[in-house]
């Protein structure tokens, strides 16, 4: 993020899986990688030597998903590695709002790319994604939801960050979390909200703090009408009375489809 903290368009914050300690042979982070089959003549390396989780986080509901990353030294800008801007508190992403999310994840049903791969979704209000996962799991404000409706895109498994674009600035509004499956219709994939957390992570990364942006949606937000319909409610009340493939990181590998 800033100084010692990771930061560039991939992985700026991290989720630690299962909000697990870094181990001996997990204490590397590169930056500035773009395929993991030849060398990264751009690419630097550094050793983690702090994993800051949230002290809050609920392995039960996955909230507050989110952690830092601490380098034992601080990385030098260049064309090939840039800091993302944070999405502020007050930041608005009105249903619909174009988003991009980084990763290693596997495309259709071949193995996982060698190269960083990148998928476009659109934000799915909290509303629509609460009736989406009605049952099943529940959604809060510490949660943005992004997908597509018929599903075929996602970023289930990758770990990486949701941006978004205002003007020319990218800004950071999630941090890949959970979901139901992979790529499925009306199961957007759910991320950490990176607009609530400002003073977490200023608490945390007490100099060279990074930089917050307030992402600015233009025009009404659609999903302030969105309701939940009684068909949606029953469909997953069977879902979870046959627990089918409800529990989290129960799920096959992600079957993604990039762009």
């Amino acid at each position: 993020l800033a100084g010692q903290y990771p930061q560039r368009r991939k992985p700026l914050l991290w989720r630690v899986p299962h909000q697990q300690p870094v181990g001996a042979d997990d204490n590397t982070v590169y930056i500035g990688r773009q395929t993991q089959e030849n060398a990264n003549a751009n690419e630097v390396r550094r050793t983690i030597v702090e994993v800051i989780n949230h002290e809050s986080y609920d392995d039960s509901t996955n909230d507050n998903d989110i952690a830092l990353l601490k380098m034992a030294s601080t990385v030098t800008f260049t064309n090939y590695i840039r800091p993302v801007c944070l999405a502020a508190p007050g930041s608005t992403f009105h249903a619909g709002t174009d988003s991009w999310v980084t990763g290693w994840g596997r495309i259709v049903s071949l193995p996982s790319p060698q190269n960083l791969m990148e998928v476009e979704v659109p934000v799915v209000g909290n509303r629509k994604c609460k009736c989406d996962y009605a049952g099943v799991f529940l959604i809060n404000d510490n949660m943005i939801c992004a997908g597509l409706e018929a599903g075929g895109k996602d970023s289930w498994r990758l770990w990486g960050p949701m941006v978004n674009k205002q003007n020319s600035r990218w800004i950071q509004s999630g941090v890949v979390s959970f979901g139901r499956g992979c790529a499925r219709p009306n199961n957007p994939g759910v991320y950490a909200r990176v607009s609530r957390y400002q003073s977490w992570i200023n608490s945390k990364i007490t100099e060279n703090q990074p930089g917050f942006i307030t992402f600015t949606s233009s025009g009404t937000d659609s999903d302030l009408s969105a309701s939940c319909s009684l068909v949606t409610i029953m469909q997953y009340v069977l879902v979870i009375i046959a627990q089918e493939d409800t529990v989290k990181n129960t799920a096959p590998e992600c079957v993604l489809t990039f762009v």
